[in-house]
């Protein structure tokens, strides 16, 4: 899981870009584009053989206020996972839709991926201070690294696909069936690296997919309102977010999915998004106002509220016992949106075979 500093800049060239960290104020928002937001994106989908059903995100008023940080609640205990009375911190925040898809990394330190910047970034939450590893990134959407070390990361804009990053930069997959990936409609949203090199996918509105190590995409089951996904402990589980449904696959010897199932239903919130396992296989889903936890045979044990927005929660710190959420705040697509980080300490520390 070697993050590797040297390594980043000799494959990306960005010694400029990876120096000193900084804090949240130092960097530029960025302006990039969903695909679905380009003028050119009529253009891509002309050559798809059945148009994509229209997609879109937020709008309205272009909101310019700063808008406050959302309420920090305390938790409720659940055995084994968490304390009663427990307080999130906040340990990053920035302005764009910037902070997706997060795993730990190297040190404590935790690596995510900016939308709106267009970057792969490492932060250190004992500091606050983060710096880029790595630029020019397409509408970066959200990374994973697998057990063999390899770092993807998802591009959002023209051009959507899977892009490695370690150990070589290149392109994994970014069209099915011929034809590019924007033909399946939605947005590309997150991402679970196998150790048997194939990389699962979510796209929102349309559905669940797997890259294998040649870069061909296939598309699996019916999970329309597809958005977190993340893999068991040992792989032999997909687990996917379906609104107020939380779907699980059966990973096949050739990385191929089967058996789709309801896996648990939520109950601290209703629209699941990113995810994370702990030590012992239960599941974490952020439910846009809590993290919701499920052990490894579907009983939903109980909900650690969060800040109005956590759209993602994974695990970090030195001992993993830290549980992290992402939290988005303010008006989506206007110059009062807002990304942050928060952590509360757990029981049990997150899946130490894997960033995340």
């Amino acid at each position: 899981m070697k993050t590797g500093l040297t390594l980043v800049l000799a494959l990306t060239g960005l010694a400029s870009a990876a120096s000193a960290q900084q804090p949240a104020s130092a960097f530029d928002r960025g302006n990039h584009l969903q695909a679905w937001q380009d003028p050119a994106y009529q253009d891509v989908v002309s050559q798809c053989s059945t148009a994509p059903a229209a997609f879109r995100i937020g709008g309205g008023a272009q909101d310019a206020k700063t808008p406050p940080f959302p309420t920090l609640p305390f938790s409720t205990a659940i055995a084994g996972v968490i304390e009663h009375g427990k307080t999130w911190d906040i340990v990053w925040r920035w302005q764009g839709n910037n902070a997706d898809g997060p795993i730990a990394a190297d040190n404590g330190t935790v690596i995510f991926a900016n939308n709106d910047a267009g970057n792969v970034m490492q932060l250190d939450p004992a500091t606050g201070l983060a710096e880029i590893l790595y630029a020019d990134i397409n509408t970066a959407g959200a990374v994973s690294r697998n057990k063999n070390g390899e770092l993807f990361v998802a591009t959002r804009g023209i051009g959507t696909g899977i892009l490695q990053l370690e150990p070589e930069r290149r392109t994994l997959a970014d069209t099915i069936n011929g034809e590019p990936l924007e033909c399946v409609g939605g947005v590309m949203n997150d991402l679970a690296a196998a150790a048997n090199g194939s990389v699962y996918f979510s796209v929102t509105g349309s559905g669940v997919f797997q890259a294998d190590p040649a870069g061909n995409v296939t598309k699996f089951g019916a999970v329309p309102a597809a958005n977190g996904i993340i893999l068991s402990p040992d792989e032999s589980v997909l687990y996917a977010t379906n609104g107020a449904e939380v779907v699980a696959f059966d990973v096949q010897a050739d990385g191929s999915l089967a058996n789709q199932r309801t896996f648990g239903m939520l109950q601290g919130g209703t629209g699941g998004d990113g995810a994370a396992v702990d030590d012992e296989g239960r599941l974490y889903v952020a439910t846009g106002q809590s993290a919701d936890v499920f052990a490894p045979d579907g009983t939903f044990l109980g909900s650690i509220p969060g800040p109005r927005g956590m759209h993602g929660v994974f695990f970090g710190g030195e001992d993993k016992k830290t549980l992290y959420g992402i939290v988005f705040y303010g008006t989506w697509g206007t110059q009062a949106a807002r990304n942050g980080i928060v952590g509360i300490p757990v029981l049990t520390p997150g899946y130490q075979g894997r960033a995340k």
